[in-house]
């Protein structure tokens, strides 16, 4: 499902559709496979569905699926984020010390530091995108080390223990509210607002304007700068909330904390769906794709499968992805081509 641009939806809205189609056609197939990976995984040994292993993986999604809603609102408007496991470990490591020197903050003013703390770090990302014209890629490869960097000088090769966060936080990253986690709870909501917001507000359709093409947003007069730091800020913010998240679940905060994220968050919302080139994807289909990689990461060492063929199979998979991108696109523009040269 995506959100066409608005110039072309009366000219173009039967191709349009069918993209639309193919995409939510690609978001079923995921389910599929992740039904099917699970069905395979508990029939190999039947306590991969036991509570406690779908509850360590539903906690462990939850982080990436904060993650992969961001880190999809950027890459709509045909931009990336590569900086957002490092922006996860340097909130993280600001909240768990926030929490160890005020051990009576309530857990909602650290998940508000969190989110402010991150919004920044990502305000910064998106202000050398828009006004030094530099490629995201570029900008967001800098920041991930720098953002480490300030992370190691500021740990000093120390860490946060456990026993030095208060329990009611460390209660929060494993307690449930009628059964479900806290964690996946906040993940869920936050997949539905910035869905909501994607296909039903103006600002939000005007992203899949600006990364369909963004020389004609700003002809129509989209506001192309301002809305590029919107969505910086954005990932950056939902960084700093899967940072707090990470303090909660996991109590041990060192500099490393997100190592390796940033590319499984971009893989999440490839393999999801996602468009790598802009203009196309949605949430949902990230969130599916969050679940189908933490999904396999956990299946793969209880059928026996070496770790290597995960790294390989998510590697198809994004393969996979962009191929099919391609070939949607391809189909759509031959479409237009033909339908234009009957006018």
């Amino acid at each position: 499902m995506s959100a066409p641009s608005s110039t072309h939806e009366q000219g173009h809205r039967a191709p349009a559709s069918r993209v639309a189609l193919a995409l939510r056609a690609r978001e079923l197939g995921i389910v599929i496979a992740l039904v099917a990976l699970v069905a395979v995984t508990a029939v190999v040994n039947p306590r991969f569905l036991s509570a406690q292993s779908l509850r360590d993986l539903v906690l462990g999604a939850a982080i990436l699926i904060v993650l992969a809603v961001g880190q999809t609102v950027v890459i709509i408007t045909r931009n990336i984020d590569l900086s957002v496991g490092s922006v996860l470990g340097l909130s993280a490591y600001a909240v768990g010390s926030l929490l160890q020197a005020n051990p009576g903050l309530p857990i909602v003013a650290a998940v508000l530091v969190g989110l402010a703390f991150g919004a920044v770090l990502g305000l910064v990302n998106g202000a050398l995108v828009r006004f030094g014209n530099v490629p995201a890629l570029v900008v967001t490869l800098g920041t991930l080390y720098v953002y480490r960097g300030v992370a190691f000088f500021w740990a000093g090769g120390q860490q946060i223990n456990a026993d030095e966060l208060p329990r009611g936080f460390l209660g929060f990253g494993t307690a449930t509210v009628l059964g479900v986690p806290w964690l996946l709870v906040i993940a869920v909501v936050v997949v539905l607002a910035t869905g909501y917001f994607l296909r039903n507000q103006r600002s939000g359709r005007e992203l899949y304007a600006m990364g369909s093409d963004p020389a004609a947003a700003r002809l129509v007069g989209i506001p192309v700068g301002r809305r590029t730091l919107a969505a910086f800020t954005f990932s950056g913010a939902l960084a700093g909330l899967a940072g707090v998240l990470f303090a909660a679940r996991f109590g041990t905060i060192d500099a490393a904390a997100g190592n390796g994220y940033e590319l499984n968050v971009v893989a999440a919302a490839v393999v999801g769906g996602v468009a790598v080139f802009g203009g196309s994807g949605t949430v949902y289909g990230a969130a599916i794709g969050a679940l189908l990689l933490t999904t396999i990461g956990s299946a793969l060492p209880v059928l026996g499968i070496d770790q290597f063929w995960q790294q390989a199979i998510v590697g198809a998979l994004i393969l996979l992805a962009i191929g099919t991108d391609k070939a949607v696109a391809a189909r759509v523009a031959a479409r237009l081509r033909k339908e234009s040269s009957r006018v």
